[in-house]
């Protein structure tokens, strides 16, 4: 792994599918919301002043089209299957009430309580989550010439992408929070990973103006 890096992790922006409550996960590929267009419009507006150096996204469309202003700058960009997010099996494209709600529930306190073998049937463990980013984790530090890449992914990945990083145990993703569109900027020196912003959506102020 290169010694110094700085990380621009953030999470896509709206989609309809946010909207209406309706699950996504990885087997969904939805597509931005006006919503989320004009989110990454001013995250575009008011991070295009940095010099990525690499943009990183999951292979679904909702995370290109995030920061999709910076990727035709241009940037160089790759897509990694291991950003995706998590599959959520058989409730994907599902509303999320009723069976769901209570299933998600007990998924969570399962995992808070260190059981993350646990999943919803059908969909991905916080184990195979992480085993497959970390391999996306390395892909992306083992770039000595970029100092500074920006990466957008999902939700629930996000949480565990966080975790590995830092070294938090998996039972306490719910350490990081997240909105559409929010930022986290971790810096990497001397073999440790530090989030020094978290959850950011200063740059959302004028979404509804």
């Amino acid at each position: 792994m290169t010694d110094k890096k700085t990380i621009y992790l953030v999470r896509h922006g709206e989609t309809e599918f946010n909207r209406l409550g309706i699950v996504q996960g990885s087997g969904v590929d939805s597509e931005l919301n006006s919503t989320g267009l004009r989110q990454a419009e001013l995250f575009h507006q008011h991070y295009n002043h940095l010099t990525f150096d690499h943009v990183y996204t999951s292979k679904l469309r909702r995370t290109y089209q995030s920061v999709e202003r910076f990727i035709t700058s241009p940037l160089p960009h790759t897509a990694l299957e291991g950003l995706n997010e998590i599959s959520w099996g058989e409730y994907e494209g599902v509303k999320s009430g009723g069976h769901w709600r209570e299933d998600y529930f007990k998924m969570i306190d399962h995992w808070n309580n260190g059981n993350l073998e646990y999943r919803i049937p059908g969909g991905e463990n916080p184990l195979e989550l992480q085993a497959r980013q970390r391999i996306a984790l390395d892909h992306i530090m083992a770039k000595p010439n970029e100092e500074q890449v920006l990466i957008c992914m999902h939700g629930r990945a996000m949480k565990s992408f966080l975790c590995l990083m830092t070294g938090t145990p998996l039972a306490r993703m719910e350490d990081f929070q997240h909105h559409n569109l929010c930022l986290y900027v971790i810096e990497h020196e001397g073999g440790a990973f530090q989030v020094i912003e978290h959850n950011s959506i200063h740059h959302l102020k004028d979404l509804h103006r």
